[in-house]
């Protein structure tokens, strides 16, 4: 799919209203993570050098249509202003006299924070009389937040039926990243996909195995498809309910030419505990009752590595193992930084995204150099799942 970008756009003097993700984490009353405000900063730059008035659109927690003050969007105000190294002035609403007077007093280059959407039920049910409400004080419509683009809201689609549209400089990185990744991607393609159940992943797992050369299942989910094929998985989390359909998707990858890496070695212990007491099996020999998997093995992790040294694109969701917990972090951490340097010389394409994942990669400290670290949660999972995103198809040229 082609989108338009602001490098389509004649930008001075006039009034983007630009949809960013500013529902940062809060402690205090006081931003405590500033990630997706730094994320806003290369559209809100390029906006302001073009000599337009940028107006910021952006939602915080739920507050279903109320006004919540503990939900207000005005404690970015001082952290964004410093970031941009100028004023950024706020409205009380994002519609009606306190926006309309407020965008009226802006100049070329000025910033604008607007109240958060919402406080209005029409932002969720994307009402028309609301998006138009909100399309009176702009005129064009800048997508800057992939992560709320699965939502057909009144800020993400609505507006970019009434306005000419485009892509933000961040929603850019991220759909070129992601089509990198699977829809023009460098073969051979290699994906991990952990969590916990193979039951909320069956949609990701279904369009995955026809689109990869090779997918790495890790997490409680491996146990189940291990399960499926005969494994005795002791107490482990499973979901023997789903022995057929795991059976099933292992059939489907085998027409499409998918290789299915499932673990042939398991990290056991008795408790879930730092430091628990714990041992490497081979999963032929079966896991005792009183046993639960946490971690692949080093024979699994040695097949990962391989994937990945043969592969030319990874795309990651998912961890291996219970990583919050050491020692059942090492196969996620082992097989992260392995992927991380692949990318940093330039022999792999490596995008991963989903919250665990980028925690994961966080605690390996090998973000920064994986080609591109999806934070958009939901809207990244339903893309892999091969979902159109409403607010992404609202872009198209």
């Amino acid at each position: 799919m082609t989108f338009r970008t602001l490098d389509d756009a004649d930008l001075q003097g006039r009034r983007a209203l630009v949809r960013v993700d500013f529902n940062v984490p809060m402690a205090d009353g006081q931003v405590s993570d500033d990630t997706r405000l730094r994320a806003a900063l290369p559209t809100i730059e390029k906006l302001r050098k073009g000599g337009a008035k940028t107006i910021l659109l952006a939602h915080f927690d739920r507050p279903k249509g109320k006004r919540v003050p503990e939900m207000s969007l005005k404690p970015v105000v001082g952290p964004l202003s410093k970031l941009v190294g100028a004023t950024v002035t706020f409205a009380d609403d994002c519609v009606g006299d306190d926006a309309a007077k407020a965008v009226a007093a802006m100049r070329d280059g000025d910033v604008l924070l607007l109240e958060n959407v919402r406080y209005h039920a029409g932002e969720e049910k994307n009402e028309a009389d609301f998006a138009q409400a909100l399309a009176a004080n702009g005129d064009l419509f800048v997508n800057d937040a992939f992560s709320a683009a699965h939502r057909a809201h009144a800020s993400t689609e609505g507006l970019a039926r009434l306005l000419p549209a485009y892509a933000g400089e961040q929603m850019r990185k991220e759909l070129e990243a992601l089509d990198a990744a699977l829809g023009n991607p460098q073969r051979p393609v290699l994906g991990i996909v952990g969590g916990a159940k193979v039951s909320t992943k069956l949609d990701l797992l279904n369009n995955l195995v026809g689109k990869l050369d090779y997918l790495a299942i890790g997490g409680g989910m491996a146990n189940t498809f291990c399960y499926a094929q005969g494994a005795e998985v002791g107490g482990s989390l499973c979901e023997k309910e789903m022995a057929d359909t795991a059976r099933e998707i292992l059939k489907k990858a085998e027409a499409s030419g998918c290789k299915v890496l499932l673990p042939v070695d398991v990290v056991v212990a008795k408790d879930l505990a730092p430091n628990a007491p714990n041992r490497t099996i081979d999963l032929a020999a079966g896991v005792p009752a009183d046993e639960k998997i946490f971690d692949i093995g080093p024979k699994a992790l040695a097949q990962v590595l391989a994937a990945m040294d043969a592969a030319k694109t990874l795309i990651w969701n998912g961890p291996f193992g219970v990583f919050e917990v050491e020692p059942f972090d090492k196969a996620t951490v082992e097989s992260a930084k392995h992927a991380a340097a692949l990318a940093k010389a330039g022999k792999l394409v490596a995008v991963a995204g989903g919250g665990d994942t980028v925690a994961a990669l966080n605690a390996a400290g090998v973000s920064s150099d994986f080609t591109f670290v999806s934070t958009a949660g939901g809207a990244f999972l339903e893309w892999m799942e091969g979902k159109e995103l409403p607010g992404v198809a609202a872009l198209a040229r």
